[in-house]
């Protein structure tokens, strides 16, 4: 059996005006808070990275709001992946000035994809992650198309065939999540993981539907080395540390704290 990379555990915030959300199926979207104080307490239960999402700065052609950015990295202690409206290499560098480790790129990089070639020559590998939204299509080849402007457009196009081809151009993080598990608790799209995890040796990053300590396991077990929450976390349904406990007890091995 191959040896397992140590797992990250990420939670994921939302943002929409400045605030912390949540939502269902990409909708339905509720508040979750201050990012920075939410930051602050995921730091201190033991998070190994975050990710913060600008979800409307896409859709409403604006920048990611470089503001939180620069107020959430003044207080972190662990990487964080900043996404949502970076729709060039200017605005990824922005970002990354502004104090994010990292970003995340999605609609900007589907519509432009010699983009990704561009930002790993830029800033290296390992600060781009490319997400891809996606819903499930049974007429595509895999059963999933790819989705974009925050899971709003359809694009025609096979999400297994796109990742495949992000990885192509060496990006060392891909992040799939399935609109049709987004928020609803009931475990995260385990053959996507698998499909996607079939076509690179980047790490994953599940993303859309857990609930329970077992769904991250389970993850774990699809081929995903980064396990993202968002509502679980903030409305305390499961703790970092007693979701860590459990993946250690099942037997997976975690990353180290620094």
């Amino acid at each position: 059996m191959k040896e397992m990379k140590p797992l990250a555990i990420m939670p994921c915030l939302d943002m929409r005006n400045g605030r912390v959300v949540k939502g269902v199926n990409f909708v339905d979207i509720r508040d979750a808070g201050d990012p920075v104080e939410c930051c602050q307490a995921y730091c201190a239960a033991g998070a190994d990275e975050l990710a913060m999402l600008d979800i409307t700065a896409t859709v409403e052609n604006r920048a990611t709001m470089l503001e939180v950015v620069r107020k959430v990295a003044a207080v972190v202690t662990v990487p964080f992946t900043m996404g949502g409206g970076i729709n060039s290499v200017q605005a990824a560098g922005d970002v990354l000035a502004a104090g994010a480790d990292k970003f995340s790129t999605s609609s900007a990089v589907f519509r432009n994809p010699e983009m990704i070639a561009a930002l790993v020559k830029e800033f290296g590998a390992e600060k781009v992650t490319v997400a891809i939204d996606v819903a499930k299509n049974e007429v595509m080849p895999s059963g999933y198309e790819v989705f974009i402007d925050g899971g709003r457009t359809a694009t025609g196009k096979d999400a297994v065939e796109w990742a495949k081809q992000v990885d192509g151009y060496g990006v060392r993080t891909i992040l799939p999540t399935s609109k049709s598990t987004d928020g609803v608790r009931t475990g995260y799209d385990l053959p996507l993981i698998r499909a996607i995890r079939a076509v690179t040796d980047a790490d994953i990053v599940a993303s859309g539907g857990a609930g329970e300590m077992a769904h991250f396991a389970e993850a774990a077990d699809a081929g995903a080395t980064v396990l993202l929450a968002a509502s679980v976390f903030h409305f305390h349904v499961i703790g970092i540390p007693e979701l860590k406990k459990y993946l250690a007890e099942c037997g997976y091995p975690l990353r180290k704290q620094a």
